[in-house]
């Protein structure tokens, strides 16, 4: 199935659905900083279009207000985000590594994981 393709408000939504497990719309909006925080009903209708997008689901009813989890998991959203920023370089994976690494931001620890991924991909 392909996955949805999010907006950040959506992807800040859905990390604080995905930290909770389970959330009301009330809970979401809260877990958004005091400065910067929507109005319930920006994050009641964003949360509506990410059920209409499949990304979340009602899954009771608690007096008058749902309760939503995710259909999509973060390591899937993450994925999407990270393919569509590799369309943008033709798919091409050098020139991400190459920022990554003058930007400072490729760790040494990050190095192993991705040499660890590699042996593990060529033994399959």
């Amino acid at each position: 199935m392909k996955q949805p393709k999010l907006t950040k408000l959506e992807l800040e939504i859905m990390e604080a659905v995905w930290a909770r497990g389970q959330a009301s719309i009330r809970e979401i909006q809260e877990s958004f900083p005091e400065k910067r925080r929507p109005a319930y009903t920006t994050i009641q209708t964003t949360v509506y279009r990410l059920e209409g997008k499949r990304a979340l689901r009602r899954v009771k009813k608690v007096g008058n207000f749902h309760i939503f989890e995710a259909l999509i998991s973060r390591d899937a959203a993450q994925g999407r985000l990270i393919d569509d920023l590799l369309a943008l370089f033709g798919g091409r994976t050098q020139p991400v590594m190459a920022h990554l690494i003058d930007s400072g931001k490729l760790t040494l620890d990050d190095v192993d994981a991705a040499r660890k991924a590699l042996r593990k991909l060529e033994g399959k």
